[in-house]
């Protein structure tokens, strides 16, 4: 079924908190991969409302593996002249022609499909990855932005209420859920390995809005999945582990400001730092979506304290950038949007 647009708020929103940014870029080239994915729809649907807004005359390259499947889920992109759309795998596609000025790598397998598959999508993977950073190389890109995970810091101590991004930890490699967060570990190491690149490495935590995938993938994508079928809200859990979620909205507008004001090779946390355990998360959805009944099943039990929630304040004292939509407008709006797309 066909998707609608974002909402003209936050784009909007988008676009009064980057103009200067959107300035800076006019005319430029860019080469995405994972331009179908959550973070790559809210770019090219950015990019389109700046073209039409600002007068940003970008032009994008989106690499996709099934082009024509992703235009008929987003017509309102399909015929846009500013998207150039290149059949493909990260790991083996075809160099387009002439000079990118920037790079979005934000392609990747899903922490689920990593952990259940062979280890050769690992490999397949990493190979995607440099295979990327070849080709921002080639093309001469000033940068490449790298979407990178909190998962690189395997779980979070039990006494550490966020992760700052000089923290050592690692994930655990005899578990093999583990297997995402060494991937982009391993891509982050790619990128260091490549100085005569600027790479600008974006960990992104727990986010939601437009898009967001309504299965139990993620935990607030199945509470809004319940929630809009009349409910009750099913927490498999026991409801105490905690998430900070960033509105998709203001991720756009990290991910611009890290592309274009970070240092390379110095990691940035991307998202919220104001966590809340999941059980309260399904009860502002239940209030927002006027669905009263909530279930704590009990399936897997929290031992330990598990939390997933990042220090901040590097991005916010170096670059600037901070949470500007607060979570219950966030899942207001995320809400509003996936009613209006039934």
């Amino acid at each position: 079924m066909p998707c609608s647009p974002l909402p003209a708020a936050d784009l909007e929103h988008i676009l009064a908190s980057t103009a200067p940014l959107w300035h800076e870029l006019q005319g430029a080239r860019l080469f995405i991969t994972g331009g179908t994915g959550f973070w790559g729809r809210w770019l090219l649907e950015s990019i389109k409302s700046a073209n039409e807004k600002l007068g940003a005359k970008l032009m994008v390259t989106v690499l996709s593996r099934d082009p024509n499947r992703f235009r008929a889920a987003m017509p309102h992109l399909r015929d846009r002249d500013e998207f150039d759309w290149l059949s493909g795998e990260t790991a083996n596609f075809r160099f387009p022609c002439g000079h990118y000025d920037f790079v979005f790598h934000l392609a990747t397998a899903s922490a689920a499909e990593l952990r259940a598959a062979h280890p050769a999508l690992a490999i397949a993977t990493l190979v995607g990855t440099q295979r990327v950073i070849d080709f921002a190389r080639m093309c001469g890109a000033q940068r490449l932005l790298l979407a990178s995970s909190g998962a690189v810091y395997g779980r979070q101590p039990a006494d550490m209420f966020r992760i700052p991004e000089d923290y050592g930890g690692g994930p655990n490699p005899q578990d093999a859920a583990s297997a995402y967060g060494e991937v982009k570990r391993l891509s982050e190491l790619f990128c260091a390995a490549s100085p005569d690149l600027e790479c600008i490495i974006a960990r992104g935590f727990s986010f939601v809005g437009p898009h967001l995938p309504l299965t139990d993938k993620f935990a607030v994508g199945g509470f809004f999945r319940d929630a809009i079928a009349g409910g009750p809200i099913l927490i498999h859990g026991d409801g105490r582990p905690s998430r900070a979620y960033l509105y998709a909205a203001d991720l756009v507008i990290w991910l611009l400001v890290l592309l274009l004001r970070g240092k390379p090779n110095r990691p940035y946390n991307v998202g919220s730092d104001q966590a809340v355990c999941l059980a309260d998360l399904a009860t502002e959805i239940a209030l927002a979506a006027e669905c009263p009944e909530i279930k704590i099943l009990g399936l897997r039990t929290t031992e330990s304290c598990d939390r997933y929630t990042p220090e901040i304040s590097r991005a916010r004292d170096e670059l600037g950038l901070t949470v500007l939509i607060p979570r219950p407008e966030a899942l207001a709006r995320t809400l509003a949007w996936i009613r209006q797309a039934q």
